[in-house]
């Protein structure tokens, strides 16, 4: 199974079906084919237009009258950036090392795929004992709307939910995310006067937006980020969880990213189960010997239980305001909004998950939220959907990054993880 599997994402990974950063279409809807073939087979396949740039492939098989599972996952990827920060191609699916390098090969291609061939598996042997439905977009790099828009309209008939799109807690232990990270993504604009003059003439007493800008946003960031909100303490389950896990200085070191004083120690609990504030673009001015009269930034802040996406938003419009002098304009956007989720450990769903896992893996699952965030999570958790929220990838991985790559020996993990997810939830929702 590992070759065959293998052998597919590569040829899969050698679709670049981009929709962040500089979008593909064509390419979007070559993935979406890609997967109808993969299927049909075994599955009743639909392409759906939700309005994306990338058709909803929607694949049923499985016992009509049987309680109905979702397994979803997505075939769209970020942008790879500057092609000189990859050892390859990243649309050729390398395999050297024991990995597999190239754009999605953990997000979430490879992640997704041995998911869908154990269904596609148990389908064609006639052992697949729920109705169950795939469910594989375009868009949740730029925001799932689409997904989400259909999800509304059809989650509510679904008895579980399956989605391998994360991490594991380290090479030889599961993780079982009860629950991800809202967002609020947000856009301000600055303007501080008609337009840019002189620094030789006027530098010292123009006003100057990036610097009124950068004062309001080193003040937000002084802001506590739950931003009044109440917010819910993580779980006993999960801090108990968070101490058999990789530590903060290990996984900055994995990412080379430099951690600030001693939060590193509490990295598991301000990751996943408190809010965080990040600037991502600060923009104005030109290289230059002007003084800018506009300047922008894009912020986020990730949102945990029981933050409210548009209060967050409107809490950070405020404090921005508040941090600017009262004649300058401001003006906020909100780009992106997904509502934090929390699902209960305890639900059968659930349970049913750590023990297959425990079984495929050989060592008890993690049990913890995601710090990221996944918008058709909320979809699913509002309709009351218990969802198990799984993946093999690792930090060493590289998502989204240069050199994105996947463990081989990670297929055939998700695969046989997969396998036994299935034969436990048929048994489970079927009692």
């Amino acid at each position: 199974m590992a070759g065959a599997l293998l052998s597919d994402l590569v040829e899969f990974l050698r679709i670049p079906s981009v929709s962040a950063g500089a979008p593909r279409p064509d390419d979007l809807v070559r993935a979406a084919q890609w997967l109808r073939r993969y299927l049909e087979a075994v599955c009743d396949v639909q392409l759906v237009d939700v309005g994306e740039a990338g058709p909803l492939v929607v694949a049923d098989a499985g016992p009509p009258d049987e309680p109905a599972l979702l397994v979803y996952g997505h075939y769209d990827v970020q942008d790879p950036g500057p092609r000189e920060r990859w050892s390859c191609d990243p649309f050729a699916g390398v395999v050297r090392d024991g990995r597999i390098y190239g754009r999605g090969a953990a997000d979430d291609k490879g992640n997704m795929l041995p998911l869908l061939a154990a269904v596609r598996d148990r389908a064609a042997a006639g052992e697949l004992g729920l109705r169950t439905r795939i469910v594989v977009e375009g868009a949740e790099e730029t925001g799932s709307a689409g997904a989400c828009r259909w999800l509304r309209d059809h989650a509510s008939g679904f008895a579980a939910a399956v989605v391998f799109d994360t991490t594991m807690a380290d090479a030889s232990t599961p993780l079982l995310c009860v629950g991800a990270r809202g967002l609020v993504m947000l856009r301000a604009r600055i303007e501080v006067a008609a337009r840019d003059v002189h620094s030789g003439l006027y530098g010292g007493v123009a006003r100057n937006a990036l610097h009124d800008l950068g004062s309001a946003i080193a003040a937000l960031a002084a802001c506590d980020p739950a931003f009044g909100e109440e917010v819910r303490p993580p779980l006993a389950i999960e801090r108990a969880s968070w101490a058999r896990m990789r530590s903060g200085d290990e996984l900055l070191r994995v990412a080379g990213a430099a951690g600030e004083g001693e939060r590193s120690q509490r990295f598991w609990e301000l990751t996943t189960a408190r809010p965080a504030l990040d600037v991502h673009e600060v923009a104005g001015g030109a290289p230059r010997t002007i003084v800018p009269a506009r300047a922008a930034c894009t912020l986020s802040v990730r949102l945990v239980p029981d933050q409210r996406p548009e209060a967050v938003a409107a809490a950070v419009a405020t404090e921005l305001r508040r941090a600017l002098p009262a004649d300058v304009s401001l003006a906020t956007e909100t780009i992106a909004s997904a509502a934090p989720v929390l699902f209960d450990p305890e639900d059968r769903v659930l349970a049913a998950a750590r023990r297959a896992l425990a079984r495929a893996c050989g060592r008890e699952p993690a049990v913890a939220r995601s710090g990221g965030t996944l918008p058709v999570l909320a979809e699913l958790a509002r309709a009351g959907v218990p969802t198990v929220f799984s993946g093999f990838a690792l930090d060493e991985d590289a998502v989204h990054g240069p050199d994105e790559s996947f463990r081989v020996d990670a297929l055939e993990l998700g695969h046989r993880a997969a396998g036994e997810l299935l034969a436990e939830l048929e048994q489970v929702l079927r009692a």
